[in-house]
């Protein structure tokens, strides 16, 4: 069930650029401090409905703030920031080096190469959908989005592997997008309000207001807590190999949606993620046999 659950993440994620369609004109800072503020709402909506105290304090360490908030505030932050210094198509293919580094992180000591061949053919996979986007080229004009780009893909892997690891409770992301939340305010006033609090910037179409909410129930809000649970209950591997598939979901979201059009690339990209993940994902111990041995040490 918790596997079950973080593919849900993974599937939340590949609808994020459909439901960003609806929101295009917002700024992404002001857009981010929506989303978290209805990913917080989300724990106490819970609490609500089980019947528990709702204001009850977090019992998180200084170290699971500072990742947690590294992880979803820091990700998003310089996600933003590399894309105002290089291509999106370029920045979006190097972000996703993440679930390779992540497959290597969580992979058991004797699998670690099994997940990184795997991880690198679903790697290929994403390249090979994104060259049907667009023309793949590395400038280095762009160099400071491309190493924005590669922190970001360290980070989210890092996050991620913390919470494999992590005992803490699902209702930390709660806390922790409260704090996400006001650091992406604080972000839209300084670098895309200059601290105008006019209220009539804060007015914005039905459309809008649904993607918002939509983006904030589910892929850039809900999911993480399913994510949460998923890693730190369900298949890590199986999740770091399968998440290759959310820029394919994207692509096949925009295409049901008439967005987009198919492609061979996009054909292509599926064998080669699933190629991966079964590399990633076979067990490679063989099953050993029993022996009686009489000797005494």
């Amino acid at each position: 069930m918790a596997t079950a659950l973080g593919i849900s993440a993974i599937l939340l994620w590949g609808i994020l650029a459909l439901l960003g369609t609806m929101t295009t004109s917002l700024p992404a800072f002001k857009l981010l401090f929506i989303c978290f503020a209805i990913s917080a709402l989300i724990m106490f909506a819970r609490r609500m409905i089980r019947g528990e105290r709702i204001l009850r304090r977090p019992n998180l360490p200084l170290r699971s703030w500072l990742i947690g908030i590294t992880g979803l505030f820091g990700f998003h932050f310089f996600y933003f920031m590399a894309l105002r210094q290089a291509p999106a198509l370029e920045v979006s293919l190097i972000v996703y080096l993440w679930p390779l580094l992540l497959a290597v992180l969580v992979a058991h000591s004797d699998q670690r190469l099994r997940a990184l061949l795997g991880g690198l053919v679903g790697f290929i996979g994403i390249v090979v959908l994104m060259s049907g986007k667009g023309e793949l080229t590395l400038s280095g004009d762009s160099t400071l989005g491309y190493l924005l780009a590669i922190l970001c893909a360290l980070i989210w892997s890092n996050y991620s592997a913390y919470l494999a690891r992590s005992p803490g409770k699902v209702d930390d992301i709660g806390w922790i997008s409260l704090a996400v939340a006001g650091l992406s305010l604080l972000a839209h006033l300084i670098l895309e309000s200059n601290f105008s609090l006019d209220a009539s910037l804060w007015q914005f179409s039905s459309s809008e207001w649904l993607g918002a909410i939509l983006l904030g129930l589910g892929p850039v809000g809900g999911a993480f807590y399913l994510w949460d649970i998923g890693l730190k209950q369900g298949n890590k591997t199986l999740l770091a190999s399968l998440s290759f598939f959310a820029p394919l979901i994207s692509s096949v979201a925009l295409v049901v949606a008439g967005q987009d059009k198919p492609s061979v690339e996009l054909l292509i990209s599926v064998g080669l993620i699933m190629l991966g993940g079964l590399i990633a994902n076979r067990n490679s111990q063989k099953p050993r046999t029993k022996t009686l041995d009489n000797t005494t040490p």
